[in-house]
């Protein structure tokens, strides 16, 4: 099996599909628009995303709870050590007071610290027990995450992608998931923590003395009134921080895989402004999340150090009256300490909730995009086909208010090589998008034998059909991989048979490896013209009983050209085959012509006839010799 079908058929790696392929000279679907559009505009729902990540943790709530009492259990063992070092220094204390009656009791110190020393173990191994735990969870989440992305891709309508930036896509697949990942692993365990260490110290606090504890907590309430003030501030630049990042990783994208024509048409300005326009975005946005955040530790420390002074000052005064023992205070103090940690976090940890919520609903809004019909449930089946093709009233539009094709019908009989000709935005690219079900018909029906293709399963349809686009697409891997994608199951032999038929097994004995040679991940190590031959030899060893040609020969010379000219009318023979054709004199021996314009059939019939009418044809054929 090729390395590309088992990234196909393992649904945690996929390969996104080819950003505007290209069917004469249109994409396979028209791009209106693009980038993210309406990201932005989305009000941001904090608390139904967290309900739907909430809902997606279901499967491992058991888990989640195991690791939520080892927290506790955890928190509870680290809570109790600052009480029994306070009591360890009393006994120093009353060692030291009574030392004419037998001085330090050691063995009860012994004793307090062996007591001490288990909490400390026990903390500790709950702790690893809860981080190994959390961690496998996080890590099942997210390859579920990119699971159920890559099963949405298949899902997903071209028109989506054609209206995308995939960028964009990447964002939400690697930035947007691991962001999720990483805050789910690091937050949920923190937050168990700080809650049980905030009440938990707060009893111990309030057992030591209810006095001090009053003056600790006096200033809470103005600590959480700021904590809120800067989250409620800082939430929309956590979002936007993540919408331009997937901005700029698509420009980034667009621009490395379109650099050639980039430096060709001295965009290299127009791009670098562009991208400084949404770094600035970015950056403004990264640093105004960040600065608000970064002013949480800074408030909370001076409230820390103004509770600290006010309880040493009264517990010293408790001290002297003799109200409290060195070691309470000892204790206490160490409570306050560790009081004020856990709500620093739970600040901190309220503003990493909202990074995980941005990112987690962008990743939401992907796996919610509306999904292309579902395949009939009692789908047909042609077993034996003939290739008779019918539209019949066509109807479509890209958008609602621009339609495309109007009332578009045509009969071809089995076996025809029908011709689409017509100037750029005629419509005969669109003919070809229904045909192969990438976009559905607004009203009409196209049938293959008499039945409606919305009657058939895609994968069927798709299999009656091979295509040689004028854009290229050749994934990483050998060249022998390449050639017999789309078939399983393929020989050596066959492979060579297809290449010889396309006419690239000379120049494929050329290269180092020939057969077995790598094709880099760009396809840059082999010629346009190369790609073009290798694209045909698929093609051939696929054995559609159908057939799509987009300008096949556009990148190769005039002499190769006029050899696979050839080899595909052999290939043709028998096979109903769509030609979109740009230079018509390779059509002249087409079975049927369609002339398009403006989605209708303005003309149509063989070459003679169509330049014997002298009309719309003649007028497009005649132009391209005038000199």
């Amino acid at each position: 099996m090729s390395k590309d079908k088992e990234k196909l058929n393992n649904p945690t790696t996929f390969t996104l599909p080819p950003r505007g392929p290209r069917v004469g000279g249109l994409g396979l679907g028209r791009r209106h628009g693009g980038g993210i559009r309406g990201l932005v505009e989305k009000p941001k729902d904090f608390k139904g995303t967290m309900r739907k990540l909430i809902k997606y943790l279901k499967p491992y709530y058991v888990s989640i709870m195991v690791v939520l009492i080892l927290a506790m259990a955890s928190t509870v063992f680290t809570i109790i050590s600052p009480k029994i070092l306070g009591d360890i220094t009393n006994e120093i204390v009353a060692g030291i007071k009574n030392i004419t009656q037998g001085g330090i009791d050691f063995s009860a110190i012994l004793h307090l610290i062996t007591i001490l020393v288990g909490l400390y173990l026990i903390g500790a191994l709950c702790g690893y027990l809860q981080g190994w735990i959390m961690t496998g969870v996080a890590q099942k989440v997210t390859y579920n995450l990119r699971k159920s992305i890559a099963l949405k891709i298949n899902r997903l309508p071209l028109r989506y992608f054609d209206t995308q930036s995939h960028g964009d896509i990447l964002s939400r697949v690697t930035n947007d998931v691991d962001t999720v990942s990483h805050s789910f692993n690091q937050s949920l365990t923190q937050v168990v923590t700080a809650v049980t260490t905030i009440v938990g110290i707060l009893i111990m606090m309030i057992i030591i003395s209810w006095q001090l504890t009053l003056v600790a907590v006096i200033v809470l309430p103005l600590g959480f009134l700021l904590a809120r003030l800067i989250i409620k501030k800082s939430q929309k630049y956590f979002f936007n921080h993540q919408v331009s990042l997937g901005e700029i990783n698509g420009h980034i994208e667009e621009m490395f895989s379109g650099h050639t024509i980039v430096k060709a048409f001295n965009g290299e300005k127009k791009s670098i402004s562009t991208f400084r326009k949404i770094n600035n975005k970015l950056y403004n946005n990264a640093w105004k999340s960040q600065f608000f955040s970064g002013l949480l530790h800074p408030i909370m420390n001076f409230l820390d150090n103004a509770g600290f002074v006010a309880v040493s000052v009264l517990g010293g005064w408790f001290a002297i009256r003799g109200k409290m023992t060195i070691g309470s205070i000892q204790a206490f103090i160490q409570y306050l300490n560790q009081f004020n940690r856990p709500i620093i976090q739970t600040a901190s940890i309220a503003n990493v909730f909202q990074s995980t919520a941005a990112a987690a609903e962008r990743v939401f809004e992907f796996l919610e995009e509306e999904e292309e019909l579902p395949d009939p449930a009692q789908p047909k089946e042609l077993k034996t086909v003939k290739g008779a093709v019918d539209f019949v009233n066509v109807v479509f539009g890209y958008t609602p208010e621009k339609i495309i094709i109007n009332n578009f019908s045509a009969t071809i009989k089995p076996g025809q090589k029908i011709a689409i000709v017509g100037p750029t935005g005629a419509g005969k690219t669109t003919i070809v998008n229904l045909l192969m079900r990438f976009y559905e018909v607004d009203s009409g029906a196209i049938k293959i034998d008499g039945v409606d293709i919305k009657d058939l399963r895609r994968s069927d349809l798709r299999k009656l059909f091979g295509m040689v686009l004028q854009d290229t697409w050749l994934f990483s891997g050998t060249i022998e991989e390449n050639i017999a994608y789309g078939k399983d199951n393929v020989s050596h032999e066959e492979v060579v048979k297809a290449a010889q038929a396309a006419y690239a097994d000379h120049f494929i004995h050329t290269l180092p490896g020939d057969y077995q040679m790598e094709i880099s991940e760009e396809a840059d190590n082999i010629s346009q013209g190369e790609k073009q031959l290798l694209t045909i030899a698929r093609a051939i060893l696929a054995n559609a009983p159908m057939l799509i040609l987009d300008e096949a020969t556009s990148s190769v010379d005039t002499r190769t050209e006029a050899l696979i000219q050839a080899a595909m009318d052999k290939m043709m023979e028998g096979r109903t085959s769509f030609i979109i054709a740009h230079r018509l004199s390779t059509i002249r021996n087409a079975d049927l012509i369609l002339v398009m314009r403006d989605g209708h059939i303005v003309e149509q019939g063989t070459h003679k006839q169509l330049l014997a009418q002298n009309g719309f044809y003649a007028s497009l054929y005649n132009s391209q010799f005038m000199v």
